[in-house]
């Protein structure tokens, strides 16, 4: 055990770094075609429609090899039955295709024992026929392993190259053409689909699409188990850890991936002095089996013996189809009808199910066949509905699937169609006002019969009708998108086409004006106002709730949207509105429609009443000593952001302080708030009276300014706002220097001078010089002052006429530095 482990990390320390480097060689050397075909019971098929063989069967086997081919090949067919059984000489085959005998190939019957059936292509010397039946019946199991791995990838190639085949083929006329079939194919084929590809421009997607084309197939139960995997061993058990190994880009190896990887270890295995053996894995097309190739062959010792495989001889394995959805209806009037099928990617990719119908009795319970055949692209089973007659038959037909997989015949699964009905289509109740003009938008139709809508159609009041995108949600139900982006108010029609029926039918539809959106509608209990958050609100005239009338009171709109106050003026019926309860809110418009909601009734808001404030003006600011020039505030509510402001409250509702409140501040803006609790800046005096205290420069930032606002909160409740007081930054002033003359203009010297609006040297501010927004400078020009006040209006307080009192003058030459405004 100790000895095995050591192996096994060895071989993967070996095989990881080659892994690495290279994915396995692709097959795209093109080599020779076998011609095969298979006589069971009498019947004989081509092989590309034979998935496996059984004792019995008559195989004939020929090589389809050039006039001019100049290497002579032998033929070999050999029988195999287990990894542990030698084969018997006698189930070895040959013709020499250089011959005239030889070239008609071989006929030979599967023997009652056989599991599998390998075919050899050998350069011809002396002994080339004993020397491979040496090598088989030397080592069975690696050739056992080889047979099924070859037709696991011969398999999976099959759903590769069909997917890779629409893909390639495009639809230059329709840009989304790729994107739309991608997940059908994908589907029907279980395909590894990059969903970022469809992110690319449409001329880029098929590349995208078709990269490491290896890596897209995925996992197949039925493929899998009719190439039964050999498990039994320790090296199986290596081969299939190494094959499991992350690989690429692809994570784990796709099966396809981990076959060729095996496939190349077995053939490696093989390699002697005289032979190498190569692998083929096979297209099938008809009759012929044609040889991909992964290594150039060699005509030199080692000499290349191309290596084959025919399907295994096993139990026929009918493919597990099942419909998508077993719900989903179809309707019998289409030309172009498809029944969507999962379950067996092979039935698309291969032709191993032939000879398919689709089986339906008509009212006098006559059998009607219908041919279908596969087409992944399509993602389901093409009807041809040339045979059927819908006179004949009833509104609802049941009906089966049914074919021939391989030699064996199969019962697929039953689909339901129905006749299209002349009765027409309606607005989905609840939808008469659903259609807003300015935006693309979504109706619902009621009917009967929805798999037989043939298409949809926008009639304006005038011009030509223009198709709609629609879907079915359910067999009485269909989505349209309606697009109204330059449309305006009134009356549509919409045109409904069903299948088997000539005229369509129409629906008059009326469209409106872009309507409010409404979020939610806020009341609590105990007020007389509420407030409605959505978008175009403006639209609305008026609201009740639970009955009792509300009018729009005060608008105010953001980014977020808008939210509208409106006020009831009937306070008794305002009483009844309890907190808890949940009742309608119906809100009319303008255009008079009315849009419907439910709020419930919050909890009372509490409340404070301001006492009463004070301001604690700064220290002195050492930066600023040396001659500062004081700013006096002339507004009762300024408060400089350098003081600290008192305020206290009585509480109201509730009426007694649980000492569990926070008091929030915030500027009006919105652009910054702080939170004061007993923790920062609260006190409670008793149950009744609380003191607040604020330093809005360390709690609200530097840039914090304008008018300030407060609240209580309780439990997460909070009361309204309340004015505050209003947040003044102040410029730092140095000097005032005036020249020669009173009738001469001054310079005043400081920093942050950009919060000054205007300076004057009367209150009236009729001869006012005013400050350029952002001014960087240090100094600006002021009138001569009368006496020794100027006034100055600050940004912060624009309606608030400040004074600053000067020191005697100094009558000096204007700074060099001086910017002017």
């Amino acid at each position: 055990m100790a000895l095995r482990s050591f192996l096994c990390c060895l071989l993967l320390c070996w095989a990881a770094p080659a892994m690495a480097a290279a994915d396995p060689p692709p097959f795209d050397l093109a080599g020779p075609s076998l011609s095969v075909r298979v006589t069971h019971g009498g019947v004989t098929l081509p092989v590309s429609q034979a998935p496996n063989l059984s004792p019995g069967d008559q195989l004939w086997i020929k090589a389809d090899l050039p006039a001019t081919q100049s290497v002579q090949y032998l033929l070999v067919a050999a029988f195999l039955r287990g990894a542990t059984n030698p084969p018997p000489s006698k189930w070895f085959y040959s013709a020499q295709t250089w011959n005239h005998t030889g070239r008609n190939g071989l006929n030979i019957t599967v023997p009652a024992d056989a599991q599998q059936v390998i075919v050899f292509l050998a350069p011809h010397t002396n002994g080339d026929l004993k020397t491979l039946i040496g090598a088989v019946r030397g080592r069975p199991g690696a050739f056992v392993r080889a047979s099924q791995d070859l037709n696991q990838a011969t398999l999976d190639r099959s759903r590769l190259d069909a997917f890779l085949s629409v893909v390639r083929k495009g639809n230059p006329a329709d840009p989304d053409w790729l994107k739309t079939v991608s997940p059908l194919l994908a589907r029907s084929l279980t395909i590894k689909l990059n969903d970022d590809c469809f992110q690319k421009t449409p001329d880029l997607q098929a590349a995208c699409l078709m990269h490491g084309p290896d890596g897209l197939v995925l996992n197949d139960g039925h493929s899998t188990s009719i190439v039964e995997t050999l498990t039994s061993g320790s090296p199986a058990d290596l081969a299939l850890e190494l094959s499991a190994a992350p690989q690429a880009g692809y994570g784990y190896y796709s099966p396809y991936i981990a076959a060729v990887s095996d496939i190349a270890r077995i053939m490696d295995s093989f390699q002697t002095a005289q032979y190498q053996y190569i692998p083929a894995i096979a297209t099938l097309h008809d009759d012929k089996l044609s040889l991909l190739l992964n290594t150039p062959p060699s005509f030199h010792n080692p000499l290349s013996v191309i290596v084959a495989a025919l399907p295994a001889v096993e139990q026929s394995q009918a493919p597990p189809l099942q419909p998508v959805d077993p719900k989903e209806a179809y309707c019998a009037a289409r030309s172009d009808l498809v029944l969507h099928l999962d379950g067996a990617p092979l039935v698309y990719s291969t032709q191993y199910a032939h000879d398919i119908i689709f089986r339906i009795r008509n009212k006098g319970g006559q059998t009607i066949d219908l041919p279908a055949h596969a087409d992944a692209e399509k993602g389901g089973l093409v009807i041809d509905a040339k045979g059927y007659d819908a006179t004949k038959f009833g509104e609802v037909i049941d009906g089966s699937l049914t074919g021939y997989w391989g030699f064996t015949q199969f019962d697929g699964p039953e689909y339901r169609l129905q006749n299209p009905h002349p009765e027409p289509w309606r607005l989905a109740d609840g939808d008469q006002q659903a259609l807003v003009v300015g935006r693309d938008d979504t109706v619902h139709l009621q009917g009967r019969d929805a798999a037989c809508i043939e298409s949809i159609a926008l009639q304006p009041p005038s011009g030509e009708a223009k198709p709609l995108v629609w879907k079915i949600e359910a067999p009485d139900r269909l989505n349209v998108t309606v697009p109204l982006a330059e449309a305006q108010p009134g009356s549509i029609s919409l045109l409904i086409g069903q299948y088997g029926i000539k005229e369509p039918s129409s629906i008059p539809v009326q469209t409106f004006a872009q309507a409010g959106h409404l979020d939610n509608f806020t009341f609590h209990a105990g007020d007389l106002s509420g407030v409605l958050k959505g978008r175009r609100l403006d639209e609305v005239v008026s609201l009740s709730l639970g009955g009792i009338a509300f009018q729009p009171n005060a608008l105010t709109s953001n980014a977020d949207g808008d939210e509208l106050s409106l006020i009831t003026t009937d306070e008794a019926g305002a009483e009844t509105l309890k907190a808890g309860k949940t009742l309608p809110v119906r809100i009319a418009l303008k255009d008079g429609r009315t849009l419907n909601l439910k709020s419930e009734i919050a909890a009372f808001r509490p409340s404070v009443a301001l006492i009463g404030k004070s301001v604690q003006p700064a220290a002195p600011d050492p930066a600023s000593q040396g001659g500062a020039i004081a700013i006096k505030l002339t507004d009762p509510a300024a408060l400089a952001q350098a003081d600290r402001l008192t305020f206290s409250v009585r509480a109201q509702r509730p009426p007694r302080f649980s000492t569990r409140e926070t008091i929030e501040v915030a500027a009006a803006n919105g652009a910054a708030s702080t939170s004061l609790s007993t923790e920062n800046g609260l006190t409670f005096e008793d149950a009744q009276v609380a003191v607040a205290t604020l330093d809005p420069a360390k709690a609200l930032g530097a840039s914090a300014f304008g008018p300030l606002q407060f609240r209580i909160v309780v439990g997460g409740v909070a009361g309204e706002w309340q004015p505050l007081a209003t947040l003044v930054r102040l410029p730092i002033l140095r000097e005032l220097k005036c020249r020669e003359g009173a009738a001469q203009p001054c310079e005043l010297t400081g920093s942050k001078l950009f919060l000054i609006g205007a300076v004057s040297s009367e209150p009236s501010f009729h001869a006012a010089i005013a400050v350029p927004e952002g001014f960087p400078g240090a100094a600006i020009p002021t009138p001569s002052p009368i006496g020794r006040l100027l006034y100055l209006k600050l940004r912060d307080d624009p309606q608030a006429i400040d004074r600053i009192s000067l020191p005697p003058r100094k009558r000096s030459p204007p700074s060099a530095t001086a910017a002017q405004p």
